[in-house]
């Protein structure tokens, strides 16, 4: 399980480097400075979150798995809602963001309580 999570977690970096900079470079010019932020938004919670997927992989202890789903699951709804959101207007997209939203935090308190059950255990 390990290195799938190092996989992912390569995988949505790779993404998130490559569309932060078509975003750069391509859209650069049609988006509002609005939309661009809101593109920044996504792809600055994209990379983030991709780090830490692979972080969890590195680690290899099966009790951070479940934010890792969650974190993906985030990537998925939060950022990718945020760049169709930033390219198209279309606000049915945007609706969407706040689940990728809870997601992250569902993840972030599993982390929390993974870690708490981890220094338990030292003790």
């Amino acid at each position: 399980m390990k290195n799938w999570w190092v996989t992912i977690g390569g995988v949505f970096g790779f993404l998130a480097v490559a569309i932060g900079a078509f975003g750069a470079h391509q859209l650069k010019d049609s988006l509002t400075p609005e939309m661009t932020e809101i593109f920044k938004t996504g792809v600055f919670y994209h990379l983030i979150h991709s780090a830490v997927i692979l972080a969890i992989g590195f680690y290899s202890n099966g009790k951070f798995f479940k934010a890792a789903i969650f974190f993906s699951v985030g990537i998925i709804l939060f950022s990718f809602s945020l760049y169709i959101y930033s390219v198209t207007s279309i606000k049915t997209f945007a609706m969407i963001t706040p689940l990728g939203g809870i997601s992250f935090l569902i993840g972030w308190l599993l982390v929390i309580i993974s870690g708490i059950s981890l220094s338990k255990n030292k003790s």
